[in-house]
């Protein structure tokens, strides 16, 4: 019997398998999207029957939920230590570290981006839990901007955040700045998005320098 806190030689067997399917996921989306994910598939390349392969994804949704989960979990991680890096910077100099933090885990995979930020997998509706992290991730943003009291007078979006603020965890952050992190929420995954779908190809400007002007937009305009 393995003693407690170790694994035995068939769960550390699964967790490879696991770990293997979810890497061959990850290439089949590269090449032709999530929509196209196989179970059947990476059975074939993996050299297993896909009876065999469902031992360990029950459904092509369970695969795919799974990938979410991770994709949001590095991200919330790459979110975490941007924060921890910059806790002493000014709070504007935080929101900036977090924001480029978001872009330079976008730009080294664009499809894990794209999983979680994209056009929804047509057939697929991710279990409610799959959320729970995108709600530590925003508690993350809003933390930053807390420290940045907002200027001008509340709006009607305003009040109305405060009497819809599941979307932030219930985080404590006035209303207003609730509205100001989720307008820099939304505005920078929207030139994200552009750049990582190659919309921004043949323009001739550096979308680096577009979104920097874009966060330092947002501050000023606070």
């Amino acid at each position: 019997m393995a003693e407690t806190g170790t694994t035995t030689p068939r769960e550390r067997y699964r967790a490879q398998v696991r770990a293997e399917v979810k890497k061959r996921a990850w290439e089949q989306i590269a090449t032709a999207g999530a929509s196209a994910l196989s179970l059947n598939a990476i059975a074939k390349q993996m050299g297993m029957s896909g009876p065999a392969l469902y031992r360990y994804f029950a459904s092509r949704d369970d695969l795919i939920t799974e990938l979410i989960r991770d994709a949001y979990r590095s991200l919330a991680d790459a979110i975490r230590a941007a924060s921890e890096k910059a806790a002493s910077e000014k709070s504007g100099a935080h929101v900036v570290a977090l924001a480029h933090a978001i872009r330079g885990w976008a730009l080294e995979d664009p499809q894990r981006y794209f999983l979680i930020y994209g056009t929804p997998v047509p057939g697929y509706h991710a279990p409610d839990d799959t959320t729970a992290i995108a709600v530590e991730i925003m508690a993350s943003m809003l933390d930053a901007w807390t420290a940045l009291p907002p200027d001008g007078p509340a709006t009607p979006f305003d009040a109305h955040l405060e009497d819809h603020r599941q979307w932030a965890g219930g985080h404590p952050a006035p209303s207003a700045v609730l509205h100001q992190a989720l307008i820099f929420w939304t505005r920078l995954h929207g030139v994200l998005s552009l750049e990582l779908a190659g919309q921004f190809g043949g323009m001739g400007f550096d979308p680096a320098l577009l979104f920097a002007a874009e966060l330092d937009g947002l501050l000023a305009g606070r």
